[in-house]
């Protein structure tokens, strides 16, 4: 599978990182002596960004100017050879180009045509420019995210970025597997608001269907209890009962074998109304022991906990080695250095790092010349500075 990755920043690249991780030829296209907006993003080493390392790993980088009329004939003849499309550019601006997903089809009527954008490509919003936070924001996301008595707040990590990324991928799949047995190609759609609100757990259907607008609830769940962090003697933790046998044992390990039977607490939807009365008892208790204690005794039981572990104790964790969710890389201008690796684990893959990250144009020449450009058309090309 080769695809044209005309993305740049976050979501787009998340998606092609994580269909280049498992073996898809990814052409990264960025403007000449610009490139991409995330090479400036920390952190940085040497001028160089960790940032565009781990995103655009196992990536081949070409340059051109695709405002040129000799830069739009390079792309229409690498789109002959292309399978997909990607791009995250505002509404309109690939179609302003000459590349609509009509006239790319004329071109090539396999291929499958995927963006990104923050509003979608229709509604009075279509046409706003969008980052994370933004999406954040008008996705409902941030209103839900806090304390009951503090601000609203952004999930710390860019969800709505790699979630659009990753449900972009999913559908490039999907129209991949379609074309199998059609044919034809087709145009995906993924819209960074509409990821948000697709992701909003039960917070939209309780106003959907009840009526109920909840908001902030600190870690707790509100669909779920207990489901939550706790105060222990010595730190923080968190455990989870998603059933009522998992609270009986919970109780039991308590010293409380009565609470279960307590008209409060009988249900999982009377622990969620009347939690207020609940976290306490429940502090009571493991606040009278250390984690390690509270670790020990409530994996036993089967029921789910967890430490609450800092970057730096997730990096170092066993776990975290054991399952390979770091990888090695020896990035040009930066040296070896160490990324996030892939959760996509397929038995017949070596789970390793094939290519670090490209520097800008790295691959331009050895692409174009694929595709029937001289040396001295690409030396044309390159005084030009369209490529």
């Amino acid at each position: 599978m080769r695809i044209l990755d005309l993305s740049q920043a976050y979501a787009g690249p998340f998606c092609t990182m994580n269909l280049a991780d498992h073996g898809a030829e990814v052409i990264k296209i960025e403007r000449p002596g610009v490139g991409d907006q995330v090479r400036t993003w920390g952190p940085m080493k040497n001028g160089e960004s960790g940032f565009h390392a781990c995103l655009n790993r196992n990536k081949s980088g070409i340059t051109l100017d695709l405002k040129s009329e000799e830069g739009k004939e390079v792309f229409r003849r690498l789109l002959k050879t292309a399978d997909v499309v990607c791009e995250n550019y505002k509404v309109g601006v690939l179609e302003k180009l000459g590349f609509s997903y009509e006239a790319m089809k004329a071109i090539n009527p396999r291929i499958i045509y995927a963006n990104i954008t923050g509003f979608g490509l229709n509604g009075e919003l279509a046409h706003r420019p969008c980052y994370d936070i933004v999406a954040q924001a008008m996705g409902g996301m941030m209103d839900v995210t806090g304390f009951a008595d503090g601000l609203p707040t952004k999930v710390g990590p860019a969800i709505a970025d790699n979630y659009t990324g990753a449900l972009l991928a999913i559908g490039i799949l999907m129209a991949l597997y379609k074309r199998e047995q059609t044919g034809e190609g087709g145009h995906v759609d993924v819209a960074m608001v509409d990821t948000m609100i697709h992701i909003m757990d039960h917070f939209v259907i309780d106003y959907t269907i009840l009526g109920e607008l909840h908001s902030r609830s600190g870690n707790s769940d509100q669909a779920i209890a207990p489901f939550d962090s706790f105060q222990a003697k010595d730190g923080m933790f968190v455990l989870a009962c998603g059933t009522n046998e998992m609270f009986a044992k919970l109780c039991d390990m308590m010293g409380r074998p009565e609470l279960p039977q307590d008209s409060r607490f009988v249900t999982n939807f009377e622990r969620c109304n009347h939690y207020a009365a609940l976290k306490p008892q429940i502090e009571a208790w493991s606040t009278t022991k250390t984690v390690q204690e509270l670790e020990e005794m409530i994996l036993a039981a089967g029921i789910p906990f967890g430490r609450i572990q800092n970057i730096e104790q997730l990096v170092n964790h066993p776990q975290t080695r054991a399952r390979n969710m770091l990888w090695e890389v020896d990035q040009p201008g930066m040296g070896k250095i160490t990324i996030t690796g892939t959760p996509i684990k397929i038995s017949y893959e070596e789970d390793s790092i094939m290519k670090a990250a490209p520097m800008l144009g790295e691959d331009t020449s050895k692409i174009l010349a694929s595709i029937g450009y001289t040396p001295a058309e690409l030396s044309a090309l390159s005084r030009k500075g369209v490529i």
